[in-house]
């Protein structure tokens, strides 16, 4: 087959993986210090260990002769891609991130991004979430985006009150049973 017909990038992902993890137009990529320092790690970690590895990978195997049928070089290659892909994505997430210390908040009741909210919808069930950004967010954690409904309809009620949340399953009330944030000098993990 001609290289022609052959496709050597994977632009559809990566417009698929923006779209997906996309900020809302005219918002800040909101981020608390601890997620702002996981990104900058994994970055370094892409740019001084992985990248590097895997152009040795691809170094030795181009130096073993036919390409067009050397395992180690076709996925190394592709290897290398992703990782650039990767470099690409999470530079534009620090180029665009707003860190905000959600300390500065510590012994207030009112939810603001960083918050711990403790809450009860009317089934009765409890939940406790953090609100983080959207780089960070981690529901099997507790951890969950500013920008979801949830968060949006906690955001600015204080300790005690009650709030609206829409569902596709219809409207569900949430009461607010604490709301805490980290001392500062704390760390969100």
């Amino acid at each position: 087959m001609s290289k022609a017909f052959v496709k050597e990038t994977d632009d559809d992902d990566d417009e698929a993986w923006e779209i997906a993890s996309a900020i809302p137009a005219g918002s800040k990529n909101y981020m608390t210090p601890a997620g702002h320092q996981r990104i900058k790690e994994e970055l370094l970690h892409l740019i001084d260990v992985a990248r590097p590895e895997v152009v040795q990978i691809v170094s030795w195997a181009a130096s073993n002769g036919d390409r067009s049928e050397n395992g180690d070089y076709i996925y190394g290659k592709r290897r290398l891609r992703e990782i650039d892909r990767r470099i690409r994505f999470l530079t534009k997430r620090l180029d665009l991130a707003e860190v905000v210390d959600p300390s500065v908040h510590h012994g207030l009741d009112q939810v603001f991004f960083g918050a711990t909210v403790t809450y009860r919808n009317q089934a009765g069930a409890e939940f406790t979430v953090t609100i983080v950004g959207i780089d960070e967010l981690d529901p099997l954690h507790g951890k969950i985006s500013w920008i979801s409904p949830v968060a949006r309809a906690l955001t600015k009620a204080h300790e005690g009150e009650s709030v609206i949340l829409k569902t596709p399953l219809g409207i569900d009330e949430l009461e607010i049973l604490t709301v805490s944030y980290p001392a500062p000098g704390g760390v969100i993990v």
